[in-house]
């Protein structure tokens, strides 16, 4: 299996690996930062550079049975290739900080209305959230985005660490998507927004609640008698060094 090195630096943008598995268009590494489409995030993209200097395109990337596969532009490297890995960063940085977004939204309406996920999406420009949340209208949207905002300027530290499955289920506030959304892993990752919220997440995340920056609500929708769609946009990303 592959090593999912996303899963505890998400800020590495290039990486040493190993190919483990060539075939026409795609190949498996011994290990990669890129993310693997999944949790409603885009996969990331980037290059892989042999030791003889050619470079191919990262273009895909999605997880298997047997690992992480990249499907590249050009002819793979052989098996036993060592390779290095460059992600593109301004597309990973925007997924996660939108994700984090995502996460803040999570943990206001849980903590508000112990509303649970019924679904998500990261898009390049925007992000939405499917809440199992029917009182839901526009004025109430607004106050939801205000309470994000204040846990955005708080700036609050994030962490990310493990717990087993059986531990994670023995507390349900941890777990905010619908019971058939819970991937089937052995481990657990969580996101620990200091002092405002915990909860199961495989996606990359920015280091602190600052980092996401503006929230504006772009607009809600009915998904149902008990669904609604909430879809946020960010304004650009605070300075500060990376």
């Amino acid at each position: 299996m592959t090593e999912g090195l996303y899963l505890r630096d998400a800020y590495l943008r290039n990486f040493s690996a190993t190919v483990v598995r060539s075939s026409p268009g795609e190949i498996g590494l011994s290990a990669t930062a890129f993310y693997p489409t999944g949790g409603g995030q885009p996969c990331d993209t980037g290059t892989l550079s042999g030791p003889d200097g050619r470079v191919v395109r990262v273009v895909d990337v999605t997880k298997s049975p047997t690992g992480i596969l990249h499907r590249i532009e050009g002819d793979p490297f052989p098996v036993g290739t060592p390779v290095e890995g460059r992600v593109d960063w301004d597309r990973r940085y925007t997924h996660m900080r939108y994700h984090t977004g995502l996460h803040i939204l999570s943990g206001v309406v849980y903590h508000r209305f112990r509303a649970a996920i019924t679904g998500g999406q990261i898009y390049e420009d925007r992000a939405r959230m499917d809440l199992s949340l029917p009182e839901l209208n526009a004025a109430l949207a607004e106050e939801v985005v205000a309470d994000m905002r204040r846990v955005v300027a708080e700036d609050r530290p994030i962490h990310v660490r493990f717990l087993s499955r059986d531990e994670a289920q023995r507390d349900p506030s941890l777990v905010r998507v619908a019971a058939q959304l819970m991937p089937d892993v052995s481990e657990v990752r969580l996101i620990d927004i200091e002092g405002f919220d915990v909860q199961a997440d495989g996606g990359t995340h920015v280091r602190s609640t600052g980092e996401v920056g503006d929230i504006r609500l772009q607009r809600i929708e009915n998904k149902g008698a008990r669904n609604k769609r909430l879809y946020l946009e960010l304004g650009p990303p605070p300075r500060r060094e990376l």
